[in-house]
């Protein structure tokens, strides 16, 4: 998985590109760590995601929390969209 990180202000863009699995949601975990408290939103950009498993939703859900609810999940495909709702992550996290 490759994440692109866009600075818009006190707002982060991560674009996801590949597959969030076990293998990669380190890779996610490592990227958010490394951004200060001066973040205020996170989107992440999921044009490009073309899977999630479990260990990616728990990234997303993880994420989530430790930003308060100031998470966004932007271009979701129908797949990934059709595993959130499944989940009921889609009642907590927000998307676009």
């Amino acid at each position: 998985m490759n994440i692109e990180k866009i600075s818009q202000g006190t707002t982060i863009v991560l674009k996801l590109t590949g597959w969030l699995d076990t293998q990669s949601a380190s890779l996610l975990e490592e990227e958010f760590n490394t951004l200060d408290s001066t973040v205020s939103s996170l989107i992440l950009d999921c044009t490009n995601l073309e899977y999630v498993s479990s260990a990616g939703l728990r990234q997303f859900v993880t994420i989530y929390k430790k930003m308060k609810g100031n998470m966004t999940l932007q271009n979701v495909s129908d797949e990934i969209m059709s595993i959130i709702r499944m989940t009921g992550l889609d009642k907590m996290i927000k998307s676009e």
